[in-house]
């Protein structure tokens, strides 16, 4: 029971609740279940309290809604918004104390037909670690990667749904050229917004309402004497042309890219206006990400996974199977899973590759070429995971179902 029912509980009225204290539980009970979101909407009948842990939602708590304007309120004053404001959204963050082991919430406030909901993410600075050994790749992807953070120049992009690990990823990927080079080489980022600050690096947010975008930013940068360049996101064709320009010409630019798939950067890319011979010349690679969720080990237990998705493997893979699956116990809220597991999956542009960038081939044949080519598919890895119990095999198909055809 948390500290937010105990608190409920002991009121004679849930309507005497003291709504800064309220919202104090509600936010303590999300960081011991070790939550990523806290989410408050305002419901037919009540204000629903979510908390996401290992990327799943979890009901915490429904409140009155009475409570829904007055928690509303509260949010925007500890994030610094404008409390009588409402009907449009607002964007803030909240820097929390010791007591709540120094979190950081990034709030967003955005108007509904039920009242504004509001979505509180949890930045934890003693659960985010960014050891590149501690990813969760296997041997040959983290020693192929981190020969591709060697390089002198070129484009590194990752790539996956949101919440997918790209940022992690990333920021692993600077504190590994950090902890190699020290202070001998020049690294900057531009991000929307710097999420961690780093003391060696030149870090440099966005603000739009002035006018300073990405494609600004990366402009000034390029005078900037850079050495390795950190891009939170290509999310233009001006962003994009800047960055395979500054990956020809001598800089490491690491970037984040929304697409389906893996080599589905390409297509993305060159519907952006970028010729396929700078793509072909200026990516050195490109690491599709995913995470799911892994099985608690304290109530997992042999199950059989459905019958369709045990048609698609293998006897070999069979034979060595120990499908687990997690029943649900009070170490991990009753939720069969226990924090999440990296997939990934390393497109490394060889010769054939580029040859087939050139010639405009489609995303189906360049991920042919690269599995040729030794590429591990985002399936493949999830498959291992879950043929050795780590997670469910239903899982890696919601997360990796492409990569099974």
């Amino acid at each position: 029971m948390g500290q937010t029912t105990n608190y409920l509980e002991s009121l004679s009225s849930p309507l005497s609740a003291e709504i800064s204290k309220l919202v104090n539980f509600i936010i303590r009970d999300a960081i011991a279940m070790k939550g990523s979101d806290i989410h408050f909407d305002g419901w037919e009948d009540s204000v629903a309290v979510r908390v996401r842990t290992s990327g799943m939602l979890t009901e915490l708590a429904h409140l009155p809604l009475e409570f829904k304007e007055r928690i509303a309120g509260r949010v925007k004053v500890m994030a610094n918004l404008v409390s009588h404001l409402s009907g449009v959204p607002q964007d803030g963050k909240a820097s929390l104390g010791p007591d709540f082991g120094n979190v950081q919430l990034r709030v967003s406030i955005m108007p509904t037909i039920r009242g504004e909901a509001i979505v509180c993410r949890i930045f934890d600075p003693n659960t985010r670690a960014f050891d590149i050994n501690s990813l969760g790749f296997d041997d040959d992807t983290l020693k192929t990667y981190i020969n591709l953070l060697n390089k002198p120049n070129g484009l590194i992009l990752l790539t996956g749904p949101t919440g997918s690990g790209k940022t992690t990823a990333i920021y692993s990927s600077l504190f590994y050229l950090i902890s190699k080079h020290g202070t001998t080489i020049n690294i900057a980022s531009v991000e929307d917004p710097v999420e961690v600050p780093l003391s060696t690096v030149r870090q440099s947010p966005l603000n739009a309402a002035n006018g300073y975008t990405y494609a600004d930013a990366l402009k000034s940068l390029m005078r900037q004497d850079p050495q390795v360049i950190m891009l939170g996101e290509i999310r233009d064709p001006e962003t994009a042309n800047i960055a395979v320009q500054a990956g020809l010409t001598g800089h490491l630019v690491i970037s984040t890219l929304h697409s389906g798939t893996t080599p589905g950067c390409f297509a993305r890319l060159i519907n952006m206006n970028i010729e396929p011979f700078l793509l072909a010349s200026s990516i050195l690679g490109i690491m599709g990400v995913r995470l799911v969720r892994k099985n608690c080990p304290h109530c997992s237990v042999p199950y059989r996974p459905e019958s369709a998705l045990l048609k698609t493997l293998l006897k070999p893979e069979l034979d060595r199977a120990n499908f687990l699956r997690g029943t649900g116990c009070a170490e991990c809220n009753h939720t069969g899973c226990s924090g999440r597991l990296s997939l990934c999956e390393l497109l490394v542009v060889s010769e054939d590759l580029r040859d087939a960038v050139l010639e405009k081939k489609p995303t189906r044949q360049l991920q042919e070429i690269a599995v040729l080519g030794g590429m591990k598919t985002l399936w493949q890895s999830g498959l291992d995971k879950a043929l050795a119990g780590e997670c469910t095999l239903e899982e890696v198909a919601r997360k990796a179902a492409a990569d099974q055809i």
